[in-house]
């Protein structure tokens, strides 16, 4: 059974920076997707990008793509989310996932991940 825990939100202006980072344990390095994903209050949960730990395959949401990379350093066992040019519509509860179920090409947003961390929050706002 995969855990996850994540950290690094907090409060940022328009424009600022901000890293999220989420431990994996166990660190499946030869077959793990692993996904952020974001939910406003009162909205569906939506996907912002994935990456696949063998191949380091990346997929992002459109809204977000120039702006948040996706990362991982299996040596700390962590996946991280670098999000730049943060806009007000950026704020959100942050949650990661993970999945070594998926095939690096079944690795996507559209994914179903089966565990999820317990999120962490996102403000933007001056």
């Amino acid at each position: 059974q995969v855990q996850l825990a994540e950290s690094g939100g907090g409060s940022v202006q328009p424009g600022g920076s901000l890293i999220l980072s989420c431990t994996v344990s166990p660190y499946i390095h030869n077959s793990l997707c692993m996904a952020w994903f974001r939910q406003y209050p009162g909205k569906e949960r939506e996907g912002v990008a994935t990456i696949f730990s063998r191949l380091s395959t990346t997929d992002y949401a459109d809204s977000v793509k120039g702006r948040f990379t996706i990362s991982q350093d299996s040596a700390k066992d962590t996946m991280y989310l670098q999000m730049n040019s943060l806009k007000p519509e950026d704020a959100a509860m942050y949650t990661c996932a993970a999945d070594p179920r998926f095939s690096a090409n079944d690795c996507s947003l559209r994914s179903t991940f089966r565990t999820w961390g317990q999120g962490t929050q996102v403000t933007v706002s001056s």
